[in-house]
């Protein structure tokens, strides 16, 4: 029988303060977006990653994936984004199953009006309280693990 692979007491107050950072930065810059653009951290991920493609235009699977989101969770915030017609649906006209999400120009005017604000929400909720030094280690701490995909392994459960 295996024994569980504790954590010691560093990686305990190391990964406590992980949790708390991905808990409260997601929550303010989330309350920032609601209160300064009516729009979700989700909402402007979508409405972000839609603007970055030449042409608008992105199958909702690979926005799924980009988003980091289930495709029902994507599927439940695009439906928001239509309501105020920030983006639309379309079917792929090679593959009628695909369906694509488009960014309007009023899609693109909201990301164009809430970028700003949320770059100066990014500034002090994160880059504002680092050194140079500080910010590079950052990039190469999440690069690092973020190099394979995250997945955990299932271990039997000893009895």
């Amino acid at each position: 029988m295996d024994e569980p692979r504790w954590l010691t007491d560093e990686q305990q107050r190391a990964w406590r303060q992980v949790v708390e950072v991905l808990v409260r930065v997601p929550a303010a810059l989330d309350a920032q977006l609601q209160r300064d653009a009516g729009l979700t951290h989700m909402g402007y991920l979508v409405l972000m990653t839609l603007s970055e493609r030449p042409d608008r235009r992105l199958a909702m699977s690979k926005l799924a994936k980009r988003a980091s989101a289930s495709l029902s969770r994507l599927s439940h915030v695009v439906a928001r984004l239509e309501e105020k017609g920030w983006v639309r649906r379309e079917r792929d006209t090679d593959d009628g199953r695909v369906q694509i999400a488009v960014l309007t120009d009023e899609g693109w005017d909201k990301v164009v009006t809430s970028a700003p604000g949320h770059a100066e929400a990014v500034h002090q909720l994160i880059f504002d309280r680092l050194s140079t030094a500080q910010m590079r280690q950052l990039a190469k701490v999440a690069e690092a693990l973020l190099e394979s995909p995250l997945e955990v392994r299932s271990r039997p459960v000893s009895r």
